[in-house]
């Protein structure tokens, strides 16, 4: 993959991680009667825990988006304390969000399929996080970079979940149980799949 392949997905990753940050973001007018929790049964959507983990994983899911979105670029890379100071960002929001959405996990709608795929992305975004922390702690720079990249594709859930579930639901014309237990797995194992092998094919992993 040469340089302006790289820039060009770069480029494309930057648009979607704001799309949907900005999207995220809308829900902070704190109002439970509108749009995803609006479809949730009431006993939910009156429930402190239910909304303090939803808005706390929408909250910094996002932020998460775009700080990681921006960690691949090499120009900033070369900003070490910028860098330094967004990863600190990102990782800190991977831990508040991806608990949060361990905890949304549990009441996910399409029954214990949806429910397990939910669990295992967040699992596997905390996990592949703490590895790429781990790693820079340990001065590991090309295993950090990988680890980074398998987490932000598991980060990168929230784009493909947003772009296969209204597929399934307006083209497909699929009941919406059945889309969410597939979209519940297929928003996020693709992305590691394409992401480990996006990694073995390289030895230094550059984008823009």
């Amino acid at each position: 993959m040469n340089k302006k392949t790289k820039t060009i997905i770069w480029a494309v990753l930057v648009f979607l991680a704001i799309s949907i940050a900005g999207y995220a973001f809308s829900y902070l007018s704190f109002t439970p009667d509108r749009g995803f929790p609006a479809q949730k049964p009431e006993v939910l959507r009156t429930s402190f825990f239910w909304l303090l983990a939803f808005y706390t994983h929408i909250s910094f899911g996002g932020i998460a988006l775009l700080t990681g979105v921006f960690q691949f670029s090499e120009k900033l890379r070369k900003r070490v304390v910028l860098h330094r100071t967004l990863g600190k960002i990102y990782l800190i929001s991977i831990l508040l969000g991806g608990l949060a959405g361990f905890a949304l996990s549990l009441f996910a709608e399409g029954g214990i399929i949806a429910k397990v795929g939910f669990n295992l992305l967040a699992v596997t975004w905390l996990l592949t996080s703490w590895l790429a922390y781990s790693s820079i702690r340990n001065r590991d720079i090309e295993a950090h970079r990988h680890w980074m990249i398998r987490s932000y594709a598991a980060c990168c859930a929230a784009i493909a979940l947003r772009m296969i579930l209204p597929f399934e639901l307006a083209v497909l014309q699929m009941d919406f149980n059945t889309a969410y237990q597939i979209v519940a797995w297929a928003c996020w194992v693709p992305n590691m799949i394409l992401a480990e092998m996006y990694i073995r094919s390289q030895k230094q992993v550059q984008f823009a």
